[in-house]
């Protein structure tokens, strides 16, 4: 495993939530259009869980690609439990395609960076953070970032006891 699908990995691990519920759906939302609006970046912004949207936002100068962008990348972390910009990255290492080594529709699955697993800490991926309409890298690193300051520290992994 190459070094960059070990650290996509950490920060799965490590970002993940104690506890999960509408208001902060709500909040991290909020604060993912807040650090858009910071990088003067207009993206769409989806957080799904047990595929029930709690929050939908597009920004000015989006457009309905991106909310399609969102619902293939949102497919990709569905099925394999990982980020979309981990298993772009998995599958570039194993030099093939999610279409080829897995032989799903493209127009389906969209393995770019932008959508990230809503983990329940000891519990599992119950759904999906996910935005769309910067670079691929830079839609993965605005919900790393967001996911950062925005979870307690006694809900990271590299603090808990």
């Amino acid at each position: 495993m190459n070094d960059l699908l070990t650290e996509l990995l950490a920060e799965e691990s490590r970002l993940q939530f104690a506890y999960f519920n509408h208001q902060r759906a709500w909040d991290l939302g909020c604060a993912l259009k807040a650090a858009a609006e910071q990088l003067h970046a207009s993206v769409a912004i989806d957080i799904t869980i047990n595929n029930q949207c709690l929050f939908s936002y597009a920004m000015a100068n989006t457009t309905i690609d991106n909310l399609e962008w969102i619902r293939r990348k949102r497919n990709v972390v569905h099925r394999y439990q990982h980020s979309s910009w981990y298993m772009g990255n998995y599958y570039k290492a194993k030099e093939s395609t999610i279409e080829k080594s897995a032989l799903v529709d493209p127009r389906e699955f969209a393995p770019y960076g932008g959508s990230f697993p809503l983990t329940i800490r000891n519990t599992g991926v119950i759904g999906t953070i996910s935005v769309s309409g910067l670079p691929q890298k830079e839609d993965h690193r605005l919900i790393v970032n967001v996911l950062q300051r925005f979870l307690d520290p006694h809900e990271t992994e590299e603090n808990r006891a």
